[in-house]
């Protein structure tokens, strides 16, 4: 590329990279700042507010079912997109951005201690939140039992991990180093960004969403753990699912009593 093509080019991926992010984790990020803005001048303090990660659509099971495919489908489509423009040039994104499974015993063990790594320092941040009034209190999950209720919250943790992941990581990485981002903006820009659209959960979400974005987004980009210079987003797909199963479906078998401490319903 000729040093006369270089402006045009970058604008077209920062361009291309807003369009991405307004239909997917961008958008969310907007609507979680008026919805924090929201909580924050209501009359209800926000300790006293709930938030609801798996709603149900329907009173009727099975169009309830039909609705939650659908919408974990639809979410899953600006991952393809990312996909497809990251696959220019014939090259594929899915290898580039180590989606395949060339090394399934590694990324899952990855996954498996990263998902540790987080999971307690998580679960203190949401703790300590809601101690200091700063988080509202979440309901894992609002679906009526049915016998499909344990695979889409499944299918949920496993959409919300992908969409994450590729969309936050693999991708804002590619085409953020096109356009000259140093590893310590980008890491700063995916953190900032994980956080952003969980601030409809309060405060203290939204620190333990950052420092989740900075431990992953560096383990992603370190040479370290990345010894043939291949980057790997599976282990991170692997660890952001353990956790919201954890989160969805793992809540049931928490004392009751223990839950209503934690302020999770």
């Amino acid at each position: 590329m000729s040093v006369s093509q270089q402006p045009v080019f970058r604008r077209r991926v920062a361009a291309e990279v807003w369009i991405v992010l307004g239909l997917s984790l961008g958008q969310s990020a907007v609507y979680a700042l008026v919805n924090i803005a929201a909580r924050l001048t209501a009359e209800t303090p926000l300790a006293e507010q709930t938030a609801t990660l798996n709603a149900s659509q329907s009173e009727r099971p099975y169009l309830d079912l039909v609705y939650q495919l659908l919408s974990i489908g639809f979410a899953l489509v600006p991952v393809a997109l990312a996909l497809y423009l990251l696959s220019e040039h014939g090259r594929s994104a899915v290898r580039s951005l180590g989606l395949d499974r060339s090394r399934p015993a590694r990324d899952l063990g990855w996954g498996v201690a990263l998902a540790a790594a987080i999971g307690i320092p998580g679960l203190a941040f949401y703790v300590l939140g809601r101690a200091l009034g700063i988080t509202v209190e979440v309901q894992a999950s609002a679906l009526d039992t049915h016998w499909w209720t344990v695979p889409v919250l499944l299918l949920s943790a496993f959409q919300n991990g992908l969409l994450e992941e590729v969309i936050a990581v693999g991708y804002l990485y590619e085409r953020t180093r096109e356009l000259g981002w140093n590893r310590v903006k980008f890491i700063v820009a995916s953190s900032l960004l994980r956080g952003s659209y969980h601030l409809y959960q309060g405060i203290g979400p939204f620190l333990g969403n950052v420092v989740m974005g900075v431990v992953f987004s560096w383990f992603y980009t370190s040479p370290r753990f990345q010894p043939d210079g291949r980057r790997r987003v599976i282990p991170l797909v692997v660890a952001h699912t353990l956790l919201d199963v954890v989160a969805f479906v793992g809540y049931a078998l928490v004392p009751a009593e223990w839950r209503e401490a934690l302020g999770i319903r």
